[in-house]
């Protein structure tokens, strides 16, 4: 490979068996900013504890984030218990914050933002307030695919044709886990020159339709109780009952890692 194409790749730590880049959001944003200089696209994952339990214990999901070329932590827990285990993370790298520091650095480097997904209306308002935020920016394209595209050989086709028109730098896509990481790793291979990031519920705190914790919450690694709040009953299991549990052996087994790598 020539050096105008060398890329270099971020060290990572490894929680329960699944790797993660040691990176800061800012370190994040210019990873891509450089690989759009060379020509070269790529895929952001941003694991939070249940991503991690998912990725920890269904095989074909953590095989197929390991195609990603990012894998960044968002998620209080995941900081602790690299801490806890001697391999500290430098800070929380969130979806819901690279949505605006990734559509600053497209602004400032000339380069479109695509938003694919999100509630009704989520993408359309978040666009407004993203241009708003930073007058530069420039938005490609915006489709919001109806529930069931997945199976639909159609929609799928409209997908691809509608980003075929716009043929954007960046692809945001807030469709939830795991069917945004599907869909990105299906779509990809036909836009080599984009970089893709999972976004889940971002548009819709982007457009205020949500409302996002403070940020003193956040910091306490309180988010998902702001959220739980907001949502009950959609998020009790995801939270409470398997979140919980996979937490503790998370931090339990790192803070054994830790003490073992103390001693030795």
């Amino acid at each position: 490979m020539s050096a105008a194409l060398e890329l270099s790749v971020p060290p990572t730590i490894e929680l329960l068996g699944v790797d993660v880049h040691v990176v800061t959001e800012r370190e994040c944003v210019e990873h891509v900013v450089r690989a759009l200089e060379r020509g070269r696209g790529g895929w952001v994952v941003t694991p939070n504890l249940d991503h991690l339990r998912r990725l920890v214990n269904e095989r074909e999901f953590r095989e197929l984030c390991a195609r990603a070329d990012l894998r960044v932590a968002d998620g209080m827990p995941l900081l602790w218990a690299s801490k806890l285990q001697r391999t500290p993370l430098p800070e929380r790298v969130a979806g819901s914050n690279l949505i605006w520091s990734v559509s600053q650095a497209a602004a400032e480097h000339g380069r479109s933002l695509y938003l694919l997904g999100g509630d009704e209306g989520a993408a359309e308002r978040a666009a407004e307030e993203l241009v708003r935020r930073f007058p530069k920016l420039r938005i490609a394209g915006m489709h919001r695919p109806p529930l069931g595209f997945e199976r639909d050989a159609a929609q799928m086709r409209r997908i691809v044709e509608e980003l075929e028109r716009a043929q954007p730098d960046i692809v945001l896509v807030a469709l939830g886990s795991p069917k945004q990481e599907r869909l990105i790793d299906e779509l990809r291979g036909r836009f080599p020159r984009a970089w893709w990031l999972g976004i889940g519920i971002s548009f819709s705190f982007v457009a205020g339709m949500v409302k996002r914790a403070p940020i003193w919450v956040q910091r306490l690694g309180l988010e998902w109780l702001h959220r739980l709040c907001q949502e009950p009953r959609r998020l009790f299991r995801r939270y409470i009952i398997d979140g919980l549990p996979f937490a503790a052996r998370l931090l339990l087994t790192s803070a054994w890692r830790g003490l073992r790598r103390t001693s030795s």
